[in-house]
């Protein structure tokens, strides 16, 4: 049950960490009530029921919907879930921040801008392990400004230029 809480909660983290509270512009989430969760979400985040109202709107928001998303996972989704879970358990915290930075920088991007970057990303895992290996080795290898250059021609094909790398291995 503990590693089903802590997969709920990291399917609810990048979002929750994403999120500036108060920031300008942002409408505040109003509080959840216990009681307006399903039973298969109370039974979920049943760790939460006596602290509940305690906590900031946000992550009531955030821990209903990922207890949601969780309920509708097909089997082989929360094992991938919970896989990721444990991978990020195992970064170190330095490593944890660069991921949180870089959600947010995502986030920031224009809808269409997120979506050329989920096709890229997608284009990029279609490769054969070997070639994605060299375009790591060659992102690696380049300047800083070799890959402001990349990055604003909007990333690199395969051959003698490299594909930046937008999300951690």
């Amino acid at each position: 049950m503990k590693a089903l809480l802590l997969a709920i909660l990291l399917i609810t983290a990048g979002r929750v960490w994403a999120q500036e509270p108060g920031a300008p512009g942002e409408a505040q989430a109003a509080p959840r009530a216990w009681q307006s969760l399903s039973p298969q979400q109370q039974q979920l985040l049943h760790n939460f029921q006596g602290t509940w109202n305690t906590l900031p709107p946000e992550k009531q928001q955030a821990l209903a919907r990922g207890s949601q998303r969780w309920i509708n996972m097909s089997p082989e989704q929360r094992a991938g879930a919970q896989q990721r879970f444990r991978q990020w358990q195992a970064l170190p915290p330095q490593e944890r921040q660069l991921v949180r930075e870089r959600w947010r920088q995502f986030k920031a991007l224009p809808p269409e801008e997120q979506q050329r970057v989920r096709q890229q990303f997608q284009r990029f895992r279609q490769m054969p392990l070997a070639e994605r290996q060299a375009l790591r080795r060659q992102w690696r290898q380049m300047t800083p400004e070799q890959r402001r250059g990349a990055l604003q021609r909007g990333g690199m094909r395969p051959g003698p230029r490299a594909m930046p790398r937008r999300f951690p291995r």
